[in-house]
């Protein structure tokens, strides 16, 4: 019986620590989920595969937009040396639409954190000694 309950406990255990890890995000894989909203708002890709390029890549600073004028246009400079050493380029329509989806991002992550909140108030805290006066801290 001792066993089975030392197996359950490390099963719940290893479930808990890979729940744990798959909710953190390397800076990374927020780069990489910066640059996909990138391109979905309609930024163009252009590597670094040049000198020149790389040269130039070097004075902008890192993971912060840069606005440019050129030819009367209004352009937005992405620049990427973490993950693929680019630039992601895009028109103020496509900053736009960048900035739109970052926000829309942001609350619906909200919302789901408001749901799981809500979740809450079906809680027994009973079991826990009541609501607020079990808690001994």
């Amino acid at each position: 019986m001792r066993r089975i309950g030392t197996a359950v406990a490390a099963t719940l255990a290893a479930a808990g620590l890979s729940v744990l890890l798959a909710a953190c995000e390397t800076p990374q894989q927020k780069v990489a989920n910066k640059e996909d909203m990138l391109s979905a708002a309609g930024f163009k890709f252009l590597p670094a595969n040049t000198p020149q390029r790389q040269a130039q890549f070097a004075r902008l600073p890192p993971h912060q937009f840069s606005r440019t004028i050129k030819n009367g246009q209004v352009f937005y400079v992405y620049p990427d040396p973490t993950v693929c050493v680019c630039l992601y380029v895009g028109d103020q329509q496509a900053y736009g639409t960048y900035r739109k989806n970052v926000f829309e991002k942001k609350l619906a992550d909200e919302n789901a954190m408001t749901a799981n909140e809500m979740a809450m108030n079906d809680w027994d805290w009973g079991p826990w000694g009541g609501w607020p006066y079990g808690w001994y801290y």
